[in-house]
């Protein structure tokens, strides 16, 4: 890759590499995350190191990856420059790298035509993202990376369920009253635990995985067929619906009225013999669909455990409650939330692989930042730009609902 260089005409306007204007290197900045419970940082030093090999100007905000355990002397002897507060981190930043979305109060400390790149999430944080627009900030958003094969190395809501998949099993397993696998003993033999997964996607694959390296017996469901090859090949056991609900960009779509009443019969029997249940079942952008009511719930046995991967969106189980954990009837009911920040060391080094892999798009053959964002990989992740909201949904929520 070539050195990356931006230059600033008399009209204070970024291009890339102009001819007879100053070129500087290119500054990446990463802030400290300060989302309560956030522990992930948006960059490692093997990342940091291919930065700037490439010519790339890296600072970090001092301690941004302590919690992550990626201490500022790492960052530094991969050639980043540790600083010690957001305002010297910001200032001729033209690239920002976060985990969370920006508050208003960092939006307020960006240069125009400074781009932002993390999850956004977008429908809960509008103050913010008016503000970028107004203050001509590019921001693009990483949920709304199309799922496509060259995409794959970006597609940082995959890196981060596997994440959260796997806590989940861990969560489940230790919330559990029970051994999880089969045990010969002097004192007889114990039972394997029964593990049921709903939800097959990249966080239910990943808890299937482990439950079963846990020695569990693992079932699982998933309104796409599709799904139950890569279940199988886990080594657990696909329950069958004959019902085929394959959406869009790899999602399920909604079912009909008489597909619920038959997946809520069959899912309910399941859910009252399993030990533990993970629900993953969600839908970008809207309410997560009810997998398990309270009547269900009141048929599970005592210390049964439910881990809602869903609870951010208003959960998979009916008794869900984000970010608390609750029992009803003897049943164990977890709302986790941000489970990948459970594991920081390993998600932020994902998360870092993913924003590398991200910013090569935007960098032209003759290693400036490209000046127009025709990939359909930028098109579609990019939120606001140029003082406009080109994300349609997120522009219909700032206008109160009206297109």
């Amino acid at each position: 890759m070539s050195t990356p260089v931006i230059a600033q005409d008399d009209k204070g306007i970024i291009t890339a590499g102009s001819e007879g204007l100053t070129a500087m290197p290119v500054v990446i900045a990463i802030p400290k995350e300060l989302t309560p419970g956030e522990q992930r940082v948006a960059t490692v030093p093997e990342v940091v190191q291919n930065l700037t090999r490439s010519g790339y100007e890296v600072r970090i905000e001092h301690n941004a990856g302590t919690d992550a355990y990626y201490p500022d002397d790492l960052f530094i002897a991969a050639g980043a420059k540790i600083v010690s507060g957001r305002a010297e981190l910001l200032n001729g930043a033209r690239i920002v790298l976060r985990v969370q979305p920006p508050t208003p109060a960092d939006v307020d400390q960006l240069a125009e035509g400074t781009i932002v790149i993390g999850f956004m999430n977008p429908a809960n944080n509008l103050e913010a993202i008016a503000r970028m627009r107004d203050r001509k900030v590019t921001a693009f958003a990483l949920e709304f990376v199309p799922r496509i094969t060259r995409a794959q190395s970006m597609d940082a809501l995959s890196s981060q369920a596997m994440a959260g998949g796997y806590v989940a099993a861990i969560l489940g397993a230790d919330n559990c009253p029970k051994f999880l696998p089969m045990l010969m003993t002097a004192a007889g033999t114990i039972r394997p635990a029964t593990v049921l997964i709903l939800g097959a996607g990249v966080a239910g694959l990943m808890a299937i995985a482990t439950a079963k390296r846990l020695g569990a017996i693992v079932l699982a469901y998933d309104v796409r067929r599709a799904a139950g090859e890569q279940v199988r090949s886990l080594g657990a056991k696909f329950l069958e619906l004959e019902i085929n609900a394959e959406g869009q960009g790899g999602y399920a779509r909604e079912l009909t009225p008489e597909e619920k009443e038959k997946e809520q019969q069959m899912v309910s029997a399941a859910v009252a013999r399993a030990d533990i249940v993970i629900t993953t079942a969600a839908i970008p952008g809207r309410k997560a669909p009810v997998l398990i009511t309270k009547e269900t719930v009141a048929t599970m046995h005592p210390g049964a455990v439910i881990i809602d991967l869903a609870a951010e969106t208003g959960g998979n189980c009916e008794l869900t409650q984000a970010g608390k954990t609750v029992k009803e009837h003897g049943v164990t009911i977890i709302g986790p939330q941000n489970l990948p920040a459970r594991v920081p060391f390993h998600s932020s080094q994902m998360y870092a692989k993913n924003l590398q892999s991200f910013l090569a798009l935007l960098v032209n053959k003759n290693g400036g930042i490209v000046r127009e964002f025709t990939d359909e990989i930028l098109v579609a992740s990019l939120l606001v730009h140029a003082g406009t909201v080109r994300h349609g949904p997120t522009r219909d929520l700032l206008n109160g609902g009206k297109p």
